[in-house]
């Protein structure tokens, strides 16, 4: 797996000059968050499947194809995982209180995806928002903010 995730990098998204491993390693990380809330409720629809799509594609300045490839990685991770502790502490190291409220916002749009927002994806956004630091009232606003209605 570790091969895996190497090769992709190196291939698809150590083109850009500006880019570090660093960044890298924190797209991976936040593409598992996301791929954790898609999960959360045993459904993973299209919806989902093509927010998360979009939104790392602008997010990170990828292609389609360089998404789908992260999006495969991020699952692999994801389902060999223990815990989120991995995930969590990368970014919580490397964003700042405004980037981690932002990934708390594209979980959101994420479990809004299919026009309805189960309890466990609640749960789920709820459970990360504490590990990475997000406060209580900010977690609601994005929650708001987030709603489709």
């Amino acid at each position: 797996m570790l091969d895996a995730i190497q090769s992709f990098f190196q291939r698809t998204l150590s083109a850009p000059e500006q880019r570090d491993d660093q960044a890298l390693t924190l797209e991976l990380a936040c593409a598992a968050l996301l791929c954790e809330v898609m999960r959360a409720d045993y459904e993973q629809s299209e919806a989902e499947r093509a927010a998360m799509q979009r939104m790392l594609m602008t997010r990170y300045r990828l292609d389609e194809q360089a998404v789908a490839e992260l999006m495969r990685l991020a699952e692999a991770e994801v389902d060999d995982a223990v815990d989120h502790y991995q995930f969590v502490s990368l970014i919580k190291q490397h964003y700042g209180y405004e980037q981690r409220l932002e990934v708390v916002a594209m979980m959101w749009q994420v479990a809004w995806a299919d026009g309805a927002l189960d309890p466990l994806e609640e749960h789920r956004i709820r459970r990360l928002a504490d590990l990475l630091h997000v406060s209580h009232s900010d977690f609601i606003r994005s929650k708001l903010g987030n709603s489709p209605t």
